[in-house]
Parts: C-alpha cells; sequence; structure tokens
C-alpha cells in the first residue's frame, strides 16, 4: 500500500512539474515569436512550488529521507534505539498535525475572504490552496499513521522490526541505494542496444 501511495505522489509531482515546463516552453516560445505573454508562469510556478513541497514531505517520509542527527544513535542498544525511533515519529506526526492545523485556517480565511491571486489572471486562491493543504493533508495521516504503528511495534516489543523500518537510513544504506540506481539507469540503454542487435 506504502509503496502504491509513494509511486502515485512521486507521478503526480512529476507531472505537474513536467507539465509546468512544457507551459513555460510555449510561453517563451510565443513571447519571442509573437510578441504575446500568457502571464502565468509565476503565478504557476509558485503554486507547483507549493503543492510540489507538501507531496515531497510524504516522499521524503517514506522514504526516511527526513534529516536526523544519528552520531549517537548508531552506538545505543536496540531498546534505546526503538524507544528513540518511536519517539522521532511521534514528534514528527505532532509537526505534522500543526502543519495541518494551521494550513486549514489559511483555507478558512480564504474561503471568508473570497481572496483571489494580485496577478493578470485573479485566480480564486480555494482552488490552489485546496490542492496544497490535500497534499499537506496526505503528509499529516502518513505521519500519524507511522507514529502510531511505531508505537504499536514497540508496546509489542518487536523492536528488532521498529528499528528496521524507522531508524535513519545509515551511509551504507544510502550508497547501496545510489548504485543500485545507477545499475538501472546505466543497464537500460545497454539492454535497449542488445535487444535491437
Amino acid at each position: 500500500m506504502q509503496n502504491r501511495i509513494e509511486t502515485l505522489l512521486a507521478t503526480t509531482f512529476g507531472v505537474m512539474f513536467l507539465g509546468l515546463s512544457l507551459f513555460i516552453t510555449v510561453e517563451v516560445l510565443l513571447r519571442k515569436l509573437f510578441g504575446i505573454s500568457l502571464d502565468g508562469s509565476y503565478e504557476l510556478g509558485g503554486y507547483a512550488l507549493a503543492i510540489g513541497s507538501t507531496l515531497s514531505f510524504t516522499l521524503a517520509l517514506f522514504g526516511r529521507s527526513h534529516i536526523r542527527i544519528d552520531i549517537i544513535h548508531e552506538r545505543l542498544p536496540a531498546i534505546a534505539k526503538a524507544v528513540l525511533n518511536t519517539l522521532s515519529a511521534i514528534l514528527l506526526a505532532s509537526f505534522a498535525a500543526l502543519m495541518g492545523y494551521l494550513a486549514w485556517s489559511v483555507i478558512a480565511d480564504t474561503l471568508d475572504y473570497h481572496a483571489v491571486s494580485q496577478t493578470p489572471w485573479a485566480t480564486p486562491l480555494i482552488y490552489p490552496q485546496s490542492l496544497w493543504y490535500a497534499g499537506q493533508a496526505i503528509f499529516m495521516i502518513a505521519a500519524i499513521y507511522l507514529a502510531l504503528k511505531a508505537c504499536w511495534l514497540l508496546l509489542k516489543g518487536r523492536t528488532s522490526e521498529l528499528n528496521e523500518i524507522y531508524q535513519p537510513k545509515s551511509i551504507k544504506q544510502e550508497l547501496e541505494e545510489e548504485l543500485d540506481s545507477l545499475k538501472v539507469r546505466t543497464a537500460t540503454p545497454n539492454t535497449t542496444l542488445q535487444e535491437h542487435n
């Protein structure tokens, strides 16, 4: 389930920025060739950045990529690691819940004031802000779910499983992931060439 959500979020992230780059390309060509401007690339870029940021929070959460200071963590016994990993998950979930609450207050203000962007498009802000809030809500729900799961694993005494899922990535793990990614990137063209031969 987590892998499917991660794939969906990453695909959405990629499609959104690909669409933005195509829009900017069209606008630049229209400006250079015909002197016409769509006057929207800055506005769309801002929305894409805000929405993409909230999606990346969840992707970083699933990939254990949020920064943690782990210089002492590696030297601790398994139970101490499990407690710290659970505490880390709880604190991150609390932060995500706070962000979700504050983001909802922004949405409420936008609805109350019928706010529009101060651009030529005068976009009603509820539309991009709703997408931004949806990304934030996904992060909040995922963080709370993972915190509850960590608490449950700790209470059940399944410290090795907890540490495997929640501990920060070691340098060795990050290096292995990069090498695996490199193999995939370099193997694809060779495989394609072999198929043609």
